[in-house]
């Protein structure tokens, strides 16, 4: 890439100069003053030159968790901690951080050059070194020769490089950026986000990046952290919270297509295997599996089965092993490929990004406003299981009261592009058994040997 070619060119201080910084967020929450819980203790560490992303759908509280590690927000209770030190009752300025937000925040009437020189002009940089310091980011960014124009006069693209030009000229030990991406274009974004991650890492400058676009986290960090109403639901490298994610809803937030969730029975059937039953249809869970211990402890139960698209596989009819049979319901067309989507006679567990309680059955007028507004929807509720769900502290998925019908499974398959089938056509699939996700009815992931 032209732009870390071109900054490996600079001696190793000339972008530089403080140490990179730790972060840690000890049990910090935030409560607004018109009773709003925002953030609900937090505990998160950023390393020394780490990337990490804060990912979760708008209004998480991911932006607020920012803002207080920026200074801009006073954490209602917990400890913010710079460098190992407690940063509370530091200003923004003393933080030694540098922010790069949403709508890029350049001065209209400045210059290119003097938006990026602006933090140098208020901590009294001299002008000859304020230059030269300048000149080097705006090059490295593939900016300086447009230094005289206004943002005015820019691409989008171009605002964003001057956003990241005004923030690495100060030579920061932390970059926060608030989803600095969103307002481009899909090219765009995916142009700048390689560089944006270069970057940070040829600085090795510690970066908390916010975002609601999984293909940004996955793509861009060190580490992600997972957050849905406040609560951080997950963390970890982007292989962990894709393959042994942690939660039902960070399985349903992660992937493309999403993942299938669906309602299953288990059965044991000791030193044998674990039989679980989907609508008419089983899986079998080999004894020898190490999970099927773990999965043994709901016998009698219901659990949520979790499993991607590159776990089922098209087969003919009457293949031996772990088939279920379907129908198909429709296709999508993408062009590399095909997705078709299965009635298999199952219940599925829908998980709605916001992760607000679902409200019950509206009017067919309101239900389209009602729905925005709901997180968890389940569709298997036993009536003589829901004064349990009322009574518990935490929502079960597999019995919510303000729901009492049942919604068919729509299984996600892959398939080549424009297949030779249609809505209709019977489908068999092949399930990679050790490639299935296990979820209690409290959304937790029912495993051993955790991450």
């Amino acid at each position: 890439m032209i732009l870390v070619t071109v900054i490996r060119g600079f001696p190793p201080t000339s972008l530089g100069e403080e140490t990179v910084t730790t972060v840690a967020l000890k049990d910090v929450t935030k409560v607004f003053t018109d009773g709003t819980l925002a953030v609900d203790s937090i505990n998160l560490d950023v390393n020394d030159g780490e990337f990490m992303v804060l990912l979760g759908p708008s209004g998480c509280g991911k932006s607020t968790v920012l803002r207080m590690v920026a200074g801009l927000e006073d954490p209602s209770s917990g400890a913010v901690m710079l460098d190992g030190e407690l940063a509370n009752d530091l200003s923004p300025r003393e933080r030694k951080i540098a922010m790069v937000f949403q709508d890029f925040a350049l001065y209209p009437h400045m210059t290119v050059g003097d938006n990026i020189a602006f933090p140098l002009r208020l901590a009294g940089v001299e002008p000859t070194p304020r230059g030269e310091r300048v000149s080097d980011v705006a090059s490295a960014l593939g900016i300086g020769d447009v230094l005289g124009r206004k943002p005015s006069q820019l691409s989008g693209g171009q605002r964003q490089r001057v956003a990241m030009g005004r923030a690495i000229v100060r030579r920061p030990g932390l970059f926060l950026m608030d989803e600095p991406l969103s307002n481009l274009d899909s090219g765009l974004r995916a142009e700048l986000r390689a560089e944006i991650s270069g970057l940070t890492r040829e600085l090795g400058v510690t970066t908390i990046y916010v975002t609601h676009d999984q293909a940004e986290a996955l793509t861009m960090a060190d580490r992600v952290a997972i957050m849905r109403k406040g609560v951080l639901q997950d963390v970890g490298t982007p292989t962990q919270v894709y393959g042994r994610p942690a939660t039902l809803y960070v399985a349903a937030f992660l992937g493309s297509p999403r993942m299938n969730l669906l309602e299953a029975s288990v059965y044991v059937h000791l030193d044998r295997y674990v039989t679980l039953t989907l609508g008419e249809q089983a899986l079998y869970l080999p004894w020898d599996d190490i999970r099927s211990r773990a999965v043994a402890h709901y016998h009698g139960e219901r659990i949520v089965v979790g499993m991607r698209a590159e776990a089922l596989t098209p087969v003919a009819p009457d293949t031996a092993g772990d088939v279920l049979q379907g129908r198909i319901r429709y296709l999508e067309h993408h062009g590399h490929e095909s997705l078709a989507f299965l009635d298999i006679g199952a219940t599925a567990i829908v998980v709605d990004e916001m992760g607000t309680r679902a409200e019950p059955p509206a009017a067919s007028g309101q239900r389209g406003l009602r729905r925005f507004g709901q997180v968890m929807q389940r569709f298997a509720g036993r009536a003589e299981e829901e004064g349990a769900g009322q009574a518990s502290n935490r929502t079960s998925v597999l019995n919510d009261p303000g729901r009492h019908h049942r919604r068919p499974a729509e299984l996600a398959v892959r398939l080549a592009p424009y297949p030779a089938v249609s809505a209709g056509h019977p489908m068999a699939i092949s399930v990679r058994m050790d490639a299935l996700h296990f979820f209690d009815e409290r959304g937790d992931r029912i495993d051993v040997g955790w991450r």
